[in-house]
């Protein structure tokens, strides 16, 4: 077969991202904050440095200063790094035992650092890094508490791949309690044909951003009256909701779990006795007193489900037992975390629960594997990035069941044939777990689907079973969550087909368009047979100018317009004009109709 050669218009830039060398970045990255602190402190020695890790995809540092940086102070920063990279100096490693070490931060008044230093445990030495050998310096070189790693000198960062970001405020440790910082965001990559790639990326994401399609489109909003973080689902945004929790109830039930629903709030002791009071208290709401009784908002529905499960005592023939809830939750959020649909105080997680024996961890763990492709594939999500993270140092359980629960989820991710990533002892003290992200249409990842093991509240609650022996034994218990969460999977499909959704997801399927008062009549009873088929269709009775409806309904990115004019009325037919095809032509009524159900049916594009 002859090699077809891809056009530069075909590849998308996180193509171009996924190329670079994610370890060398990281390097880059870490070393252009150092860079990038060196050259704050050199134009404005007043700044005290905090700490400056790499990210994702960039970098940042933490500055303490009076005066506030400006876009002018960002540009004065790139051009001071620039001359260290030219400068080219090594970054030089030292490590000194903490009290010599911290008579090297007093002499530069560096309060922050002295704290850092307090939280490494006592009895190691701690390293640093300098930018240039501090054998060759009269004076001590620059340099700042590290554990690195870095790039070996500063010429090594492509002066031309980097780019200072953004301002903005951070406290220090995230504690609002503590002073605020300064922070400034960088990017660093390996190529500028990469830092291009990225930059139109980050356009192409701001075109899609869920915030503003959502406010255009009228789906959902914020009320900052009633409270930060809570989504209120206008009518539009509320028919997406519906198709999307019917199709999973729908599809829970076909591959056997059963449906429950459980309260939003319960006494604090069943937080205490589940352990989240505890090792959760910071995510969660305050608790409330009610009749000399202490209540909590949820976190999480597992309790919940665990009670039902221990209200009957089960035999072994009933297992698997799996129970699924779309069940809204409350967790703490800060302020400044929350962000649109992706980050906020109250959601809805397609939870469910699985109870099984031993030997059924496989073929359950199978079985969600299957059930998320279905599902996520469904909305049009194919390609995913799989992660299997083991026992940690500190776990509960015995180590057999993590040996045997592990193995489980490997085999059961090689019956797929499915690539991941083995993260060693990345995985929660209670249990091993698998998470599947799902990539949209401009190659970005989102976390989306989490299958976890645990050791912990079966113990914690006692649960039993009885078994084939007659003995009463504990169960496996898998927590399993295909979208993570109801809210943030909607902003997901927002940005993913940026506002145009399928046939089968959009709130208005047809907006029908009279050329003139003369052709209502007609249109309305239009309107009444196709909503008399199951169609969800708008009638524009605006009185404005054709022109200027039919630009109102590509604004509104409504799937199929159909124009109807005297021709029309006579024909009995419609003029369709499809947002995915374009002009379709005179069509009779009929045919459309069966057309979009087909459509719909398939769940493709009309």
């Amino acid at each position: 077969m002859d090699a077809v050669a891809v056009k530069p218009s075909d590849i998308k830039p996180s193509d171009i991202l996924r190329q670079a060398d994610t370890e060398k970045l990281a390097r880059i990255r870490h070393t252009c904050s150092h860079v990038m602190a060196m050259a704050v402190q050199k134009l404005y020695p007043d700044a005290k440095v905090t700490i400056g890790p790499a990210t994702e995809n960039g970098f940042y540092y933490d500055f303490d200063r009076k005066e506030h940086f400006t876009p002018s102070d960002l540009k004065a920063i790139a051009k001071e790094m620039k001359r260290i990279i030219k400068w080219n100096q090594p970054l030089v490693r030292q490590e000194l035992p903490r009290p010599e070490m911290l008579t090297e931060i007093e002499k530069l008044n560096e309060p922050y650092k002295i704290e850092l230093l307090a939280a490494i445990p006592e009895g190691q030495n701690i390293s640093r890094y300098f930018i240039g050998d501090p054998e060759k310096f009269e004076k001590q070189p620059w340099w700042d508490l590290c554990a690195g790693p870095h790039l070996d000198a500063t010429g090594d960062i492509n002066p031309d791949a980097f780019a200072l970001e953004s301002i903005a405020g951070a406290y220090w440790r995230g504690d609002e309690k503590n002073p605020m910082l300064q922070r400034i965001y960088g990017t660093a990559w390996e190529t500028p044909e990469q830092l291009q790639a990225y930059h139109a990326m980050l356009e192409e994401a701001k075109r899609r951003d869920h915030r503003t399609i959502g406010k255009d489109l009228q789906l959902f909003s914020i009320q900052e009256d009633a409270g930060g973080g809570l989504v209120f689902w206008h009518p539009k945004g509320a028919i997406i909701r519906n198709i999307i929790e019917t199709f999973w109830k729908e599809t829970h039930v076909q591959n056997g779990y059963e449906s429950v629903t459980t309260p939003h709030m319960a006494n604090l002791d069943l937080w205490k006795i589940s352990g989240h009071n505890d090792f959760y208290r910071e995510s969660m709401f305050q608790p409330m007193e009610v009749e000399h009784q202490v209540y909590q908002l949820k976190p999480m529905n597992c309790p919940f489900h665990v009670l039902i499960y221990k209200d009957t005592l089960h035999s072994y023939k009933e297992f698997p037992i799996r129970y699924a809830e779309l069940g809204t939750v409350y967790r703490y959020e800060r302020s400044g975390t929350m962000h649109g649909l992706m980050r906020v105080r109250g959601f809805t997680q397609d939870d469910a629960h699985i109870f099984c024996t031993e030997e059924q961890i496989e073929q359950e763990i199978l079985g969600v594997l299957n059930l998320a492709e279905l599902i996520l594939s469904t909305f049009g999500f194919e390609n995913y990035e799989i992660n299997l993270s083991t026992r940690p140092e500190k776990y509960v359980g015995s180590d057999a069941i993590w040996e045997k629960s592990t193995e489980a989820l490997k085999q059961a991710l090689n019956h797929k044939g499915w690539n991941y990533v083995i993260d060693e002892g990345g995985g929660a003290f209670y249990g091993p777990k698998i998470d599947i992200k799902i990539e949209d249409a401009i190659g970005r990842r989102w976390q989306c689907s989490t299958i976890q093991l645990d050791f912990n509240l079966p113990d914690r609650f006692k649960m039993e079973y009885v078994g084939e022996d007659g003995v009463r034994h504990q169960p496996i218990m898998i927590h399993r969550a295909l979208f993570g969460s109801v809210e943030r999977f909607i902003g997901v499909l927002i940005e993913n087909y940026a506002g145009d959704f399928p046939l089968w997801l959009a709130p208005v399927q047809a907006k029908l368009i009279a050329v003139s008062d003369g052709q209502m009549e007609y249109a309305e009873q239009v309107a009444a047979q196709m909503r008399a088929a199951g169609l969800r269709v708008q009638l524009d009775h605006s009185g404005d100018r054709m022109a200027k409806q039919i630009r109102k309904a590509e604004m509104d990115k409504i799937p199929v317009m159909a124009v109807i004019g005297a021709k029309e009325v006579e024909s009995g037919t419609l003029s369709i004009r499809s947002r995915k095809h374009g002009e379709l032509g005179a069509i009779a009524i009929d045919e459309v109709i069966s057309k979009m159900q087909a459509a719909i049916s398939d769940r493709t594009w009309f």
